[in-house]
């Protein structure tokens, strides 16, 4: 999942949001628990996909309660 396959609506954006969640989760996990830095990088990934979901979810959000 990418930040360019966004869809339009707070709804979407939570479910993608929810899905990098799970897969920062499991990364982090795996870097931390087993020393797997290949999925330390994945986590940060996740998390930078996650910065930039929450600016269009805070703005999608802002328009829909107007």
């Amino acid at each position: 999942m990418s930040f360019k396959e966004i869809k339009m609506n707070t709804k979407e954006l939570y479910e993608q949001l929810k899905q990098l969640w799970e897969d920062f989760e499991e990364n982090h996990e795996k870097f931390t628990e087993k020393g797997n830095k290949a999925a330390g990088g994945r986590a940060r990934k996740s998390i930078g996909e996650i910065k930039k979901l929450v600016t269009e979810y805070r703005k999608f959000s802002v328009a829909e309660s107007k």
